[in-house]
């Protein structure tokens, strides 16, 4: 019996290490689970060996760009203040003569001494005399320089009153706005008209009879060149005097485009006589009228 209880109480102790063992175990192996295994990287395939670059031939070296030094012949603080800065100029000796401008003569009497006072005070000149003098030669000058010739006026040779019709347009300008005379005088300038008679406008024809005439829309209708440049006026009467240099037909086709000509360089508004905006149905209306002889 005694053999017996120590084998039962060998198997005990035993028994109760192998388990103590077991459970030691047991924490460790559900750690090992918990962490995923890493991946596998695959392996990097061979690179080809590189092939030897051909050794590049070594660059001859340029030689360094030389400028020529540059000496001035005579340095500038050298010479006087006088000629300094100034440049010299070489003529050659075979020029000729060269033409040399004298001065006018003076006014007659503008040069003339005053005579002395009786106490020898007199011997400056007066500063009215030193005026007069000094303006005699510009005004010799003036009197030499050629004067243009004046442009002959047009002739204006109208038929009479119980023989003529008159064509009439108008050219009026935008409100508020108004003509400024200076720009009316150089628009009617470069369609060809000249102030004359009865102080309007007339454009002529090859043989200086008027074609055409404008007169100002303002009463009494006349311009003054004197004062034209300063004042603004509301518009143009345009208007042609049958029969005249040219035929009807004609007189009203040059009558209508210098019309149209002046309208682009006033940016106006066209009418006719009336007041009617000159559109083109009232231009070949009007056109009728004139070749069946109605137009009065």
């Amino acid at each position: 019996m005694s053999q017996l209880r120590w084998w039962l109480l060998i198997l005990g102790v035993a028994f109760f290490a192998g388990l103590t063992l077991w459970e030691l175990r047991r924490p460790r192996q559900a750690r090992r689970r918990e962490v995923p295994p890493e991946p596998t990287r695959p392996p990097e395939p061979a690179r080809p060996p590189e092939p030897a670059r051909a050794q590049e031939p070594a660059r001859a070296q340029e030689p360094p760009l030389q400028l020529p030094e540059m000496h001035a012949i005579e340095p500038l603080t050298s010479q006087p203040s006088s000629r300094r800065g100034l440049p010299l100029v070489e003529l050659p000796e075979d020029t000729g003569r060269f033409p040399v401008l004298e001065p006018a003569p003076p006014a007659a009497g503008a040069d003339a001494a005053a005579p002395p006072d009786e106490d020898g005070a007199g011997s400056e000149p007066q500063p009215a005399q030193a005026a007069d003098a000094a303006a005699a030669p510009a005004s010799g000058v003036r009197d030499l320089l050629p004067e243009l010739p004046a442009a002959a006026p047009p002739v204006v040779d109208w038929p009479p009153d119980d023989e003529r019709r008159v064509v009439a347009l108008r050219l009026v300008a935008t409100q508020p706005e108004r003509f400024a005379g200076r720009s009316l005088r150089q628009a009617l300038a470069a369609e060809g008209f000249v102030l004359g008679r009865f102080d309007i406008f007339h454009k002529p024809d090859e043989d200086q009879r008027a074609v055409l005439s404008a007169a100002s829309l303002t009463r009494p209708g006349t311009f003054d060149a004197e004062t034209m440049d300063s004042q603004h006026f509301g518009g143009l009467s345009l208007f042609a005097v049958l029969p005249g240099p040219m035929s009807p037909p004609d007189a009203f086709e040059e009558l209508v485009t210098t019309a149209r000509n002046l309208n682009d360089r006033l940016c106006g508004v066209l009418q006719d006589e009336t007041g009617t905006p000159l559109t083109p149905a009232r231009i070949a209306s009007l056109r009728e009228r004139l070749f069946g002889g109605a137009l009065s």
